[in-house]
């Protein structure tokens, strides 16, 4: 009999469904046809973790899939080529014709003035005539766009986002000027094609046709603009595709474009998405190990339940480890049960979200089942329940059966044996490795496990100190404080379930609380006190001095920096070209895409020089580079290092003089690459420049110098600061709220682990109540008591999460984001508070149901 589960009696073989399982799976499957009665906890927890999952990695594909079916309309074409600052010339569009149909289209940005002199700042586009080539252009009232964007008694025609008609009190019919030039508003904008590819505007469209945007004089070389031609083969075969790119790279290696296929319409996009999915993940990942305390309590009162059925079989000659086995199995399948909860709501979400949201969604969504992403998730949760279970099924392992049915008044301390630790360990290691191997960036994910690592030592550590204390501490004469304090450190007590889950959640949530004061401070407060108030691009250096007196004539007290900009893009370090380079994370944006680029005489306010010299006036006539210290490290670049750049079409090597440290915060002008003097003399380019005023902002002044510059230099673009920053808040701001969301459902695996802890402490709070109630407690003395324990538990879960939760936010915001950190408490307090709460309520309302009961039935069975 030893080494083997009892088997059937001889001559009578065991029929049914199941016969032809292994025994111990027969054995599980039968135990499970009572139901799944104090499971609830369990199957809530780990299909809440399952789902978050499913669901942000579902949606993720089918992002990624949306894009990758609308990538022609997204690009307007098959490929797409981009220049800053100039046009493509005329042997560079004969090479891109002799592939297929070019669209061509510009963007910049602009001032639209109304009669009124009002002005706004516009996001302006101008298209050609085959505009838009892919996809179509939705307006109010509709019409064809060549239509929309004629001349009409010599006056153009232009189609606007309503905002900028709400912003200067406008209607379709009504004019307004740009450049100088009017434009007559024929419709308003509906949808754009091609809108994702514009990225982030700072204003509203307006849409222009070409020779309108040449009638004003923008595009002219060395203003800040984007030219994209939009390249449709005959054959949009993916070896068409890779062909063509092929022969106009070999034909012009030179010529600066910054390249795009229909294949990867928006790599930056697509780069955010997946750093935001990744976020998303680690945060269902997150509630998923917070439900795995609720896992172990459920699996721990499961064994409590057992303690009769687990004394049969090891009195009947079952091993330990054959019993374990067969009570893992049952477990096991539950897990399963609830992954296929989960799995079956995250794999819904996309085609949910697509139901409700299809017509208002920005982003082209294909919702489609993405086996990969749930296979994710399923191992997520088996391996989390694993991890989770494997403890409180091996306790049982040793316990001798004249132990187990002694413990249930007289529970004895057993120790876990090396081979269920192990199994522990190799669970956990699998879910390390499941995360590092799925990562988009695998630091975060690294300081993700070392903090979630850390969160349960410190944890465990303070649910240990809180029971020794409780233990040596006096006791109280009074009944009910001195039941309180005893509840908090005896066998089986619920301060280590409470302290974890709460904690846990009360840290995510103070941690969210401590980002986003922080960032609402600088976007709000702390950025514009010290930033300039306006900026003006596209200076031309014609005018640059006449600019410059007339904004001295205007705020004579304000501080006016200026300096000349062009735009360029890198594209070797030390030779090697940036294709092959693989650059950190956070140092790859200034490998990819165009750069704003200077030149300077001497070292910019806002920096300060860390490695090398700066040029002296004879020096600074030959062409060097000056770069910023902590990119530059990142890249591996040293003084002496060199830097190949495409501005205007021309490719140029510099050699690195010196690093300096520069105050991105102060939004001052600065750039990542300061070049000598004498590195672009006589190449076209326009002048930035920006106006300080010395008493803070000022609405009303800005309103009139905004205004006045648009009448005086029509083609100047003016942007405030304000604004800007306005619409940086509406991004981040959004972004956190889907954190925010995501962050809910752990609070929300929190709260039943929570409950669960106070069921599984069911039987031993009944045999308390009943004792005490026969001795001549009331309820009301013994509600009180509970009040004091579970209000001692949320207490120091509180307190736990708001030190580790403000400890946490400071690292992200100093070391991550890079900002100022000021210390508001006022969202932190608000969860820490309802943390103390809820664990009261919860606590209480599991209780009053246990002090409600008769004595004598249950006296009968201690």
């Amino acid at each position: 009999m030893h080494g083997t589960l009892p088997s059937p009696q001889p001559g009578r073989p065991l029929r049914g469904p199941l016969s032809g399982l292994p025994l111990t799976l027969r054995l599980a499957l039968r135990e499970l046809r009572g139901g799944l009665s104090g499971f609830v906890v369990f199957i809530s927890c780990i299909a809440i973790g399952v789902a978050a999952i499913a669901g942000v990695t579902s949606i993720s594909r089918s992002l990624g899939d949306g894009l990758g079916r609308e990538g022609r309309r997204i690009l307007g074409g098959d490929l797409t080529y981009s220049l800053i600052n100039r046009e493509a010339t005329t042997a560079e569009t004969a090479i891109l014709e002799g592939q297929g149909r070019v669209s061509v289209v510009a963007t910049m940005r602009a001032m639209a003035v109304a009669t009124d002199g009002s002005a706004a700042l516009v996001e302006l586009k101008a298209v050609d005539g085959g505009y838009p080539a892919v996809g179509s252009l939705a307006t109010d009232p509709a019409a064809p766009v060549a239509d929309l964007l004629a001349t009409r008694d010599g006056v153009f025609g232009a189609v606007a986002d309503p905002v900028l008609l709400t912003r200067l009190g406008l209607k379709v019919g009504d004019r307004i000027t740009v450049a100088g030039k009017p434009l007559e508003i024929r419709a308003a904008l509906v949808t754009e094609p091609d809108s994702i590819s514009a990225g982030i505007g700072f204003g509203p469209r307006l849409i222009v046709a070409m020779e309108a945007l040449r009638a004003t004089g923008l595009g002219e070389p060395g203003s800040l603009n984007r030219w994209s031609y939009r390249l449709q083969l005959p054959a949009a075969t993916d070896p068409e595709l890779e062909a063509a790119s092929h022969a106009i790279g070999k034909a012009l290696p030179d010529a600066g474009w910054e390249v795009r296929s229909r294949l990867n319409a928006d790599p930056r996009f697509a780069k955010s998405v997946e750093r935001f999915t990744q976020f998303l993940t680690l945060v269902g990942l997150t509630a998923l190990i917070v439900g795995g305390v609720g896992v172990a309590n459920a699996v721990s009162a499961f064994v409590e339940r057992k303690r009769g059925s687990i004394a049969t079989l090891k009195s009947v000659g079952a091993p330990g480890s054959q019993v374990v086995v067969l009570y893992l199995t049952q477990v096991m399948l539950i897990a399963a049960f609830s992954i296929a909860i989960g799995l079956s709501i995250g794999a819904a979400m996309p085609f949910l979200i697509d139901a409700l949201f299809r017509d208002s969604l920005p982003l082209p969504l294909e919702p489609t089942l993405a086996p990969g992403e749930l296979a994710l998730a399923a191992a997520y949760g088996l391996l989390t329940a694993l991890a989770f279970a494997i403890l409180p099924l091996g306790r049982a392992h040793d316990i001798p059966v004249s132990g187990l049915f002694r413990d249930t008044v007289d529970p004895s301390a057993q120790r876990t044996r090396l081979r269920y630790k192990a199994i522990l360990g190799a669970a956990l290691l699998a879910l390390a490795g499941l995360a590092l191997a799925t990562a988009f960036d695998r630091k975060i994910a690294l300081i993700f496990m070392a903090a979630a690592a850390l969160a349960f030592g410190l944890l465990r550590l303070v649910a240990i100190g809180l029971m020794a204390g409780a233990r040596r501490l006096p006791h109280p004469r009074a009944a009910g404080p001195r039941m309180a304090l005893a509840n908090l450190h005896r066998p089986g007590a619920l301060t280590p379930a409470i302290i974890l889950s709460l904690g846990l959640g009360v840290t995510l949530l103070v941690t969210l609380s401590v980002i986003d004061a922080n960032i609402t401070r600088a976007l709000t407060n702390t950025l514009p006190g010290k930033a300039p108030n306006l900026f003006f691009l596209d200076v031309p250096s014609r005018d640059a001095d006449a600019f410059t007196g007339f904004l001295q004539g205007k705020a004579p007290a304000a501080k006016l920096e200026r300096v000349p900009m062009l735009r360029g893009r890198i594209t070797a370090l030390d030779g090697v070209p940036v294709e092959q380079i693989k650059p950190p994370e956070d140092a790859a944006w200034v490998l990819d895409g165009d750069r704003g680029i200077t030149t300077a005489d001497s070292l910019p306010d806002g920096s300060k020089l860390t490695d090398g010299q700066w040029w002296t006036e004879e020096e600074g006539k030959t062409p060097k580079l000056s770069f910023e210290a902590d990119l530059g490290k990142a890249l591996g670049l040293k003084i002496g290092s060199t830097v190949t750049v495409n501005v205007l079409g021309r490719t140029l090597t510099t050699t690195i003089a010196n690093f300096r440290k520069v105050e991105w915060r102060s939004l001052g002008i600065n750039f990542v690459m300061v070049f000598s003097p004498g590195t672009f003399r006589g190449a076209p380019h326009s002048d930035l420049a920006t106006l300080t005023l010395p008493g803070g902002p000022d609405p009303a002044l800005e309103a009139t110098v905004l205004r006045d510059v648009a009448k005086a230099f029509p083609s100047v673009t003016s942007v405030r600061v304000k604004d800007a920053l306005e619409t940086i808040d509406r991004l981040v701001h959004k972004l956190t709220l889907a954190i925010r969301g995501a962050s809910v459902v752990a609070v929300l695996a929190s709260l039943f682990v929570l409950a669960g802890a106070i069921a599984a402490g069911h039987r031993a709070r009944l045999y308390d109540a009943v004792v005490l109630k026969v001795l001549g407690a009331s309820r009301r003395r013994l509600m009180i008591a509970y009040g004091i324990e579970y209000g001692a538990l949320g207490l120091s879960a509180a307190l736990f999460g708001l030190l580790a939760g403000t400890l946490a936010g400071w690292v992200i915001v100093t070391k991550v984001m890079r900002l100022d950190f000021g210390l508001d408490l006022s969202g932190a307090l608000v969860a820490a508070a309802s943390a103390v709460i809820l664990s009261v309520a919860i606590g209480l309302a599991g209780t009053w149901r246990i002090l409600g009961q008769k004595p004598a039935p249950y006296l009968r069975q201690f």
